[in-house]
């Protein structure tokens, strides 16, 4: 059992974010570990790219697939229960990858084992936090968990880029397995499973708060995912989410965290000079993602995605004709990299406008789930448009254009009206 008392109050639920947050961080790191281990993978096995990026379009759908279901068991076994286990899972299966040979060895590691592992660990993993610690300040607690997508890239693609280099791809296997390995005492001890539990309430909230309580915390959690689908696929709103953000995945690691390494050899850009870009792009993401969640608090966030998804695609649509000089490649860095993640804060202010508290973290799953549906897609489509022209030109181009739709789709967004009616209150 953990000590049921706390340091700092109310203000604890940032040491909550603070462990949850290197928790994203370390999962953003596992699944960016494929982009490094490529070339490596090729050399040592002569494994081509579509066969690396078949296994990384398998751990993204299933990182996605899971989050909802993960949503729901986190009220039916516990938060902290499911984050251990799955923590168990990542640290296991990247281990046990040392030992494969075989290529379906690696769709079993990197890509089924790794993708559930990971999916409990992902973006509804910080709407779950945010919903259960916070009253208020969601959009800008969100943005920072948000932006560990963008320092797990900042932190460890450079590391993993430079061990892959000097010591091929299981350097990089035995370090994500570690790293994951190390966060299991992290929450063991310092994440307790909801702010009653240590006796206070939720930051921002009076003494007399009562915290929403999921229907999904008593009976079948796999019924009521499933159900809670049904209901939310009846309403526009629903699928005019799921659509941006299918798109905001095939936009970001589907395509560009998994391909843009490559992409850079194919112009003869080193290995670690790539992962340098891609770090300063987690730069700038990092400022991008956390304004977002500022800004989230403040304006309407369908107006926000517009923009976001509006910046994104003219900065793909340009990364071909760039001539990939380093002037030009720190200028899409930077137009890139400031709303890499930036649509996560609005779309999850947006899933809770129109679905409530209590089904919203659900909801909101469902919508992740669509977001690594379109990574598993990109990721598959960009390896195999490679192997079939020879070059990633028009993958990326049509990536570009599909945001600037999403952009339009933002601005037909309502959540005026309850998109449905809430299911009962648990007694």
């Amino acid at each position: 059992m953990i000590a049921q008392s706390r340091p700092f109050g109310q203000r604890y639920a940032f040491v909550v974010v603070g462990v949850i947050f290197l928790c994203l961080l370390i999962a953003a790191g596992l699944r960016s570990a494929p982009s490094v281990m490529m070339l490596p993978l090729d050399k040592s096995f002569g494994w081509g790219r579509d066969t690396v990026s078949i296994a990384a379009a398998i751990g993204i759908f299933l990182y996605g697939l899971t989050g909802p279901f993960a949503a729901a068991l986190m009220e039916r076994i516990g938060l902290r229960r499911t984050l251990l286990a799955s923590l168990v899972i990542m640290s296991g299966s990247t281990a046990l990858s040392l030992l494969m040979t075989e290529p379906w060895h690696l769709f079993l590691t990197w890509g089924v084992f790794s993708g559930i592992g990971s999916g409990a660990v992902a973006t509804v993993l910080g709407a779950t936090i945010v919903n259960r610690w916070f009253k208020t300040n969601r959009g800008l607690v969100m943005g920072l968990m948000s932006a560990s997508s963008a320092t797990g890239l900042l932190v460890f693609l450079p590391l993993l880029a430079s061990l892959a280099q000097s010591g091929g791809w299981q350097p990089v296997a035995t370090a994500v397995s570690i790293a994951t390995a190390c966060l299991l005492p992290l929450v063991w001890l310092l994440v307790p499973e909801r702010p009653a539990s240590i006796g206070m309430v939720r930051y921002g909230a009076g003494a007399d708060d009562v915290p929403p309580v999921s229907p999904a915390s008593q009976g079948n959690f796999l019924a009521h995912t499933l159900n809670t689908l049904r209901r939310a696929a009846g309403t526009r709103v629903f699928w005019y989410l799921f659509a941006t953000f299918f798109i905001c995945g095939f936009t970001t690691n589907g395509l560009v965290g998994t391909h843009l390494i490559s992409f850079c050899g194919d112009m003869g850009i080193p290995e670690v000079q790539a992962a340098g870009l891609l770090s300063l792009m987690g730069i700038f993401d990092l400022i991008g993602t956390t304004l977002s969640g500022w800004l989230t608090d403040r304006f309407d966030p369908r107006k926000l995605l517009g923009v976001y998804y509006g910046i994104r695609g003219l900065a793909l649509i340009y990364l071909p004709y760039s001539g990939f000089s380093a002037t030009s490649l720190i200028i899409f860095a930077v137009l890139y990299g400031l709303d890499w993640i930036a649509t996560v804060p609005p779309t999850l202010r947006l899933a809770n406008e129109a679905f409530g508290d209590r089904s919203g973290p659900i909801v909101f799953g469902w919508i992740v789930a669509g977001h690594q549906v379109g990574a598993a897609t990109a990721a598959g489509f960009g390896g195999t448009m490679r192997e079939l022209q020879g070059n990633y030109e028009l993958a990326f181009l049509i990536a570009g254009m599909t945001a600037i739709v999403a952009a339009c789709l933002s601005l037909l967004i309502n959540t005026s009206r309850p998109a449905f009616d809430p299911e009962p209150q648990a007694a």
